[in-house]
């Protein structure tokens, strides 16, 4: 299934390349609700709030209210992981704060799970040079994303892995690690990070593996419609 994007930075929609420069933004934000309606599925990920710079909470409600939304950036809390739902997301993301001390923070995840409930969870596992990335992508720890889902997957319904050394580059993914996630785990997974082609995103899809696709979307190199989302299981 493909699952369109949206990122909000400073009250716009952005697409940013490798998580740092931009590279596109609008402040048309009803024209991409619009687009993006007939989608069982978006993702919606608040980058200040991801950084540390702030939040974008009253878009994040005015697009929740009108999209099926997954929520992610800078949960860091429960209460926060809480509010975000209460606004209406569908699920929430959690990235950062599942690790600690270089190792899942398996303690947290017990008690947001237990909290929200596991099927409200997707484990955000971001990867860069092989090792997972957090803290908005600017550190990385001695930790593998198969190595990160193994331990975390009692805790969550499903994982959202990132391959940053593609993303944003419209360069193609890497088909192979994202696999090698997907067998790692019995949790559904869903992957992003340079995907392009809609021939991409029908291997993923064939192999149970949703798609988030963002910048190719916004540069119009790949052209999307409801009823083209091959949606499965």
């Amino acid at each position: 299934m493909l699952i369109p994007s949206i990122d909000l930075k400073g009250g716009r929609v952005v697409q940013l390349i490798q998580g740092e420069r931009l590279a596109i933004e609008t402040d048309d934000i009803d024209a991409w609700i619009e687009r993006f309606s007939g989608f069982s599925k978006i993702q919606l990920i608040d980058l200040d709030a991801a950084m540390g710079s702030g939040t974008n909470d009253q878009l994040i409600r005015m697009i929740t209210s009108q999209l099926p939304c997954r929520v992610g950036g800078g949960i860091r809390t429960v209460e926060r992981a809480q509010e975000v739902l209460g606004y209406g997301a569908t699920a929430v993301i959690v990235g950062s704060s599942l690790f600690k001390n270089e190792r899942p923070h398996t303690a947290f995840a017990r008690r947001l799970a237990g909290t929200v409930g596991a099927e409200r969870i997707i484990a955000a596992v971001d990867s860069k040079g092989g090792r997972v990335a957090i803290k908005g992508w600017r550190e990385t720890i001695a930790l593998t994303a198969i190595e990160a889902v193994t331990v975390l997957e009692p805790h969550c319904e499903e994982f959202l892995y990132t391959h940053i050394d593609r993303e944003g580059l419209m360069a193609g993914t890497d088909l192979a690690a994202v696999i090698a996630v997907r067998r790692a785990t019995t949790r559904r997974v869903t992957a992003a990070g340079g995907i392009t082609t809609q021939d991409e995103i029908d291997v993923l899809d064939k192999a149970g593996i949703d798609a988030v696709v963002g910048m190719a979307i916004y540069t119009g190199r790949l052209s999307i419609a409801p009823s083209s989302q091959h949606e499965s299981g």
